[in-house]
């Protein structure tokens, strides 16, 4: 019994596109995985220069800080000497400038609420004065 021809060239075509697809998907796969290994040696390098960079600004950032507190420091030490102040007074002080300041910033606040309303008015009055008035008065 012979097979027709068609049929095995069709069977023969199959063949062929299961393989070649077989065959294309694991290069593909292979392709993937090498890709996705470089990608995390990358990572990891970039993991470790971005550490030693944070670890570079956190070093200055302390550095800075303590510079600052010695400066504090000496201020407070120089005033005491000079017979100046107290450091109780020095507190004061500055508890008073922060208490001036919320009051600024609290006084800032409501104007900013006070223009808000007073846009919103404006543009309720600019609305109505466009707006055409029907024979019955509205």
């Amino acid at each position: 019994m012979e097979l027709p021809k068609v049929n095995i060239l069709t069977a023969g075509t199959f063949a062929v596109a299961i393989i070649s697809a077989a065959g294309g998907s694991i290069w593909y796969a292979s392709n993937q995985a090498s890709i996705i290994e470089a990608l995390q040696s990358d990572l990891q390098t970039l993991t470790i220069e971005n550490n030693a960079t944070d670890r570079t600004n956190l070093i200055r950032d302390v550095e800075e800080n303590t510079e600052q507190i010695d400066e504090i420091i000496e201020y407070i030490i120089e005033v005491e000497e000079d017979g100046g102040d107290t450091i109780d007074e020095i507190y004061e002080e500055f508890e008073d400038v922060y208490e001036t300041q919320e009051g600024f910033l609290l006084q800032f606040n409501q104007i900013v609420k006070l223009q808000a309303r007073v846009k919103t008015l404006e543009n309720t009055i600019e609305y109505l004065t466009r707006r055409p008035i029907n024979s019955d008065g509205r």
